[in-house]
């Protein structure tokens, strides 16, 4: 859909379509049907996509019986946005036949570490086997963070040559990224028409680390999709903390539902399209059972979340200050 049909469209249907108030008019909310999840536009692309997504790591290691089943759950929740990555062990091996009976409804992401056109073009081919489709949605350089790495992929023979072409094959609809690095996003940004970014947004790096805010105002000002990382983050891991419960966070996530439905709210209070939970099955569960509690902060709220988030260490921060 062009930018300008959809933006008429946005305007026409107000039943359907409604604007956040203040800051989160960037972007366009569908009202969901009962028990479901909203949806919202990723950027200029005409794209709606539930608010909380899935991350495929959540399937890695499981069962093919377990796989079909938390994904049957997410069906049925209202997610439609799935996104996965070679580097996630056999996750793309798992999600693919799970994912077989839905894929024509759902929006299906993956991503890439290479940074040179041969070796994104080899990866690209055996993800998507992997997942068993022709295409994917979007297609993402995966954990870019350095600059070093912006250059590689943006040279002669980088990957972003790849993307370009299987584009033009029809074999990727969409081009995105996702950093942890604001050197390395705002970068990327300035040097090539990305239509999304995946990048962390959380209460802490936020308020206490000085993390994401300038770079999702550049992508606003691009209007690209913001698919937000680490909204149920609270930190690194302590020294010497058992992780044994949740293998599949590198840092230490927020437990308690009072202190999840607060990471979830700050982050869906900002114009993102939508967050990606971690990649622990319960934890994505219980994101998906807080659905119809997910409402934009108030200013109240707001200050309450900055008075906590000075009371712990940020997953990341904005200079790197840490040796």
């Amino acid at each position: 859909m062009k930018r300008r049909d959809f933006i008429s469209k946005t305007v026409m249907a107000a039943p359907v379509f409604s604007l956040f108030p203040a800051d989160l008019s960037f972007i366009a909310r569908e009202t969901p049907p009962a028990g479901k999840l909203e949806k919202r536009s990723l950027g200029k692309t005409g794209e709606m996509l539930s608010m909380i997504g899935f991350g495929g790591i959540i399937v890695k290691d499981a069962t093919p019986e377990d796989a079909a089943s938390i994904v049957k759950f997410a069906i049925d929740a209202g997610v439609n946005h799935f996104d996965v990555a070679p580097s996630y062990g056999d996750a793309e091996i798992k999600l693919g036949p799970a994912l077989e009976p839905y894929r024509k409804d759902v929006f299906l992401s993956c991503k890439t570490t290479k940074r040179t056109k041969d070796d994104a073009r080899k990866e690209l081919e055996q993800s998507l086997k992997n997942l068993r489709t022709d295409h994917f949605d979007l297609y993402q350089l995966h954990a870019v963070t350095s600059l070093d790495d912006v250059k590689t992929i943006f040279a002669p023979g980088g990957a972003l040559e790849t993307f370009r072409e299987a584009r033009e094959e029809g074999k990727i609809r969409y081009i995105g990224f996702s950093a942890h690095s604001v050197e390395a996003a705002m970068a990327l940004m300035n040097g090539f028409e990305f239509d999304s970014i995946m990048f962390p947004f959380n209460f802490a790096t936020w308020n206490a680390g000085n993390f994401g805010p300038q770079v999702l105002e550049l992508a606003k000002q691009k209007q690209m999709g913001i698919i937000a990382l680490k909204a149920m983050a609270k930190g690194p891991w302590p020294q010497n903390a058992d992780r044994s419960k949740y293998p599949k966070c590198w840092y230490e996530p927020l437990l308690g539902d009072e202190d999840i439905r607060m990471g979830l709210r700050f982050t869906l209070s900002h114009p993102v399209t939508n967050a990606i939970t971690p990649g622990e099955a319960g934890l994505f569960k219980i994101a998906i059972n807080m659905r119809e509690t997910l409402s934009p902060l108030s200013s109240k709220e707001i200050e309450t979340i900055k008075t906590k988030a000075a009371t712990v260490i940020p997953l990341f921060k904005y200079p790197n200050t840490r040796s």
